[in-house]
C-alpha cells in the first residue's frame, strides 16, 4: 500500500507524526509537514519519503503517481478551508485536491474545538464528496487508561477508515 500524509497546523502535530511512525514497513508513505506545523523529529517508519510543503512539483502532487489513500492529520481550519473551496496553494492542499479529483480514500483529521459553523459547512461539503472526516474523538467504550491507548484508538480508527490493517486497539468483542 502507498499513502500519502500531510500533517499540518500545530496543535496535535504528535498525533500526526504518530500515525506514520505506527505505519509497518511495508507501507510506503510519502509525508508533507506544512510550514505551520511543528518541526517534526525524525520518523521511526524507515520507508517514508519526506517533502516541503512549498514543492507543489514534487510526484505525490500528480494522479498519475497512483496512491491508495491521503490522510491529512491533524488538519487545520485553513487548510480544511482550501480544501473546501479547491485552493491548492500548497503540496498538503493539492495532495488533497489529487485525491478528491482521483475519487482516492481522503481522511481529514480536523484538530479545532469547538467548530465553527464555517468549518461545519466546509466538512459537510467535503464530506459530500465522500471525504472521510475524522477528528481525533475517544472511544470511551474502548476503555482506555493512558494517553497512548487513547492515541493509539484514534489512529487504529483512522488506519480502519483508510483500509489499513492493525492492532492498535481492543476491538468489540460481542
Amino acid at each position: 500500500m502507498k499513502i500519502v500524509v500531510g500533517i499540518t497546523g500545530a496543535s496535535g502535530v504528535a498525533l500526526g507524526k504518530k500515525f506514520v511512525d505506527y505505519l509497518s514497513p511495508q507501507i510506503e508513505a510519502h509525508v508533507v509537514v506544512s510550514d505551520n506545523a511543528l518541526t517534526v523529529e525524525s520518523f521511526e517508519n524507515k520507508n517514508i519519503t519526506l517533502y516541503r510543503n512549498d514543492n507543489i512539483a514534487a510526484s505525490i502532487s500528480s494522479g498519475s503517481f497512483r496512491v491508495d489513500a491521503t490522510a491529512i492529520i491533524p488538519c487545520s481550519m485553513n487548510t480544511l478551508a482550501k480544501i473546501a473551496c479547491g485552493i491548492s496553494d500548497n503540496l498538503v492542499t493539492r495532495i488533497a485536491a489529487v485525491a478528491l479529483k482521483e475519487h482516492k480514500k481522503l481522511l481529514l483529521a480536523p484538530r479545532e474545538m469547538p467548530f465553527g459553523a464555517i468549518a461545519l459547512e466546509n466538512m459537510h461539503k467535503l464530506a459530500t464528496l465522500g471525504v472521510i472526516i475524522a477528528p481525533p474523538v475517544l472511544g470511551y467504550y474502548a476503555q482506555n487508561g493512558t494517553l497512548e491507548e487513547m492515541e493509539r484508538f484514534i489512529i487504529g480508527k483512522w488506519y480502519d477508515a483508510i483500509g489499513i490493517e492493525n492492532s492498535l486497539y481492543a476491538r468489540w468483542n460481542g
